[in-house]
């Protein structure tokens, strides 16, 4: 099956940053008049410039993606065009949307990955972390090596999402030595959970979003 993305261009000034539950919250709103989404179909948070205090101001590389099968493009792509979003407060509209392929890259990288384990030792959390990841992309039928990432300060890239009331925890993760086929696969499923609160999106490294 064909995956194809999608991205609009935003008009509006800020988001909390950690606004993943919060924007598929307004599309089921908005767009979706209550129905969830479809399973196959991922969801990015916006990207923007971190205050530091807790939200993001968007500039010109903010949009917001959408993957999706092809065969659905053309019916998202009528949904969401100049469509406002009210997210906790925050006014933006989805403007100039661009279509493009999935590109592959022998390495990917997500933001926050998210993965349910079966028990929680915070000190031994990165290890069956990795195997849960390792196992899940043996699922997809993908050989490559994952890893946990570094954030800025060199230690590993430990985030959290905001779900209702509750903090998902989880990390930053690199995908290498993919061949083109896998990568394009790793793109289109995804990888873990919450994946329509922009959690298991991976990204080309080249990319730099």
């Amino acid at each position: 099956m064909n995956f194809l993305e999608i991205r609009f261009s935003l008009r509006g000034k800020t988001l909390l940053a950690d606004h993943g539950y919060a924007l598929y919250s307004a599309l089921k709103k908005t767009v979706l008049e209550g129905k969830d989404f479809p399973a196959d179909v991922l969801l990015y948070s916006v990207p923007g410039i971190p205050d530091r205090h807790g939200m993001v101001y968007l500039d010109r590389r903010s949009k917001l993606r959408l993957r999706c099968p092809a065969e659905q493009v053309q019916e998202w792509y009528r949904k969401l065009q100049n469509s406002v979003l009210d997210i906790q407060g925050h006014l933006i509209r989805l403007v100039r949307p661009q279509i493009a392929l999935l590109e592959p890259s022998q390495v990917l990288k997500a933001r926050l990955v998210t993965i349910k384990l079966e028990a929680i030792d915070h000190s031994e959390m990165p290890f069956h972390f990795l195997e849960s990841c390792q196992k899940a992309l043996a699922r997809l039928e993908i050989e490559a090596s994952v890893a946990i990432d570094s954030n800025g300060d060199g230690d590993l890239a430990r985030r959290a999402l905001k779900v209702k009331d509750k903090q998902v925890v989880g990390f930053g993760v690199v995908v290498e030595n993919l061949k083109a086929e896998d990568s394009i696969a790793l793109q289109r499923c995804g990888l873990g959970g919450r994946k329509h609160f922009g959690c298991g999106w991976f990204y080309p490294v080249k990319e730099g979003v």
